[in-house]
């Protein structure tokens, strides 16, 4: 299994020592940047645990295996992000773990398994997950019977303190510059430097960034990059705020604070550690449900909240 995931030596031999000491626990907590091997890390896991080749994982196809990912809601559908663009457009609101997926996970856990011993349950993007779902979730792992739970998230801070503590956390981390070189050439993916400075150390998290680049306006890239460089007026400050609310959907935000983030550290302005305050609070606005128009116009007109 251990060849499966590069980089990652610490994380690979917890998982390959619970497989051969018969050892598996409840829950497990993959931790860590994205883009560094935890998602395909789970798929190698959830193999071995089901007997099953790595193939029939990725395809999705395994009756005792549930993949989870945060979900739009539009209607009274779920749509994954990819279900989401295929039917038009992402919403502007935030993908969410909503509560009726965590009941989907109890109804599967309901059946006995069909072809092996075992369930396997991944919640990928699980920091997601609203405070319902979460709680449901914790019932569900007090009593998981067969399943074996696979938790994906950024950081476990942002999982609730009770879930967090029912999982055994493998822990993830950057690679090195030479090893993210070598898998984004296997990829022939072309890396500009300022892209491979903001992804730091995760080849899945430049490939990610060269597309997001691609998907913003260039006039908004351009009026970004001047607000970096230098404070602006309010009447431009506002009316930028005004542009990227309306341009860009929430999803598309959250990585422009971000490269923001990087454009004022590289500029050594004198207020870069004022300006960089006010972008890690715009963050934390447009992920905790601010408006997030008034988000911008406060973090871009550097007014006091």
């Amino acid at each position: 299994m251990n060849a499966a995931v590069r980089g990652q030596p610490l994380a690979m031999t917890l998982l390959e020592r619970a497989l051969a000491t018969g050892r598996i626990a409840p829950a497990y907590l993959f931790s860590g940047p994205q883009g560094v091997g935890r998602a395909l890390a789970a798929r190698a896991f959830a193999a071995a645990l089901l007997e099953s080749p790595v193939g029939r994982i990725e395809r999705g196809n395994h009756p005792d295996l549930l993949w989870m990912e945060p979900t739009y809601k539009k209607g009274d559908r779920l749509l994954t992000r990819a279900e989401a663009i295929a039917d038009g457009a992402l919403p502007r609101s935030l993908p969410q773990v909503r509560l009726e997926q965590i009941r989907a996970i109890t109804i599967f856990l309901g059946r006995p398994p069909v072809e092996r011993t075992r369930q396997v349950i991944v919640i990928d993007g699980a920091e997601a997950m609203g405070e319902a779902a979460a709680n449901a979730l914790l019932k569900t792992l007090e009593e998981p019977g067969a399943g074996v739970f696979v938790l994906i998230a950024q950081s476990g801070a942002r999982l609730l303190p009770t879930v967090r503590s029912r999982c055994q956390k493998i822990p993830f981390y950057c690679l090195g510059a030479d090893l993210v070189a070598e898998i984004l050439a296997a990829h022939r993916a072309t890396v500009s430097a300022e892209v491979l400075a903001m992804a730091q150390g995760s080849p899945g998290r430049a490939l990610e960034l060269v597309a997001w680049l691609e998907s913003v306006p260039a006039e908004l890239l351009a009026e970004v990059r001047q607000w970096a460089k230098q404070p602006v007026d309010l009447r431009t400050a506002l009316g930028l705020a005004r542009r990227i609310d309306g341009q860009l959907a929430l999803e598309v935000q959250i990585p422009l604070v971000d490269y923001l983030e990087h454009l004022v550290w590289n500029s050594g302005s004198f207020d870069s550690t004022a300006r960089l305050e006010q972008l890690e609070a715009l963050r934390g606005q447009l992920t905790g449900y601010v408006s997030p128009r008034l988000a911008w116009e406060v973090a871009l007109a550097g007014l006091k909240r």
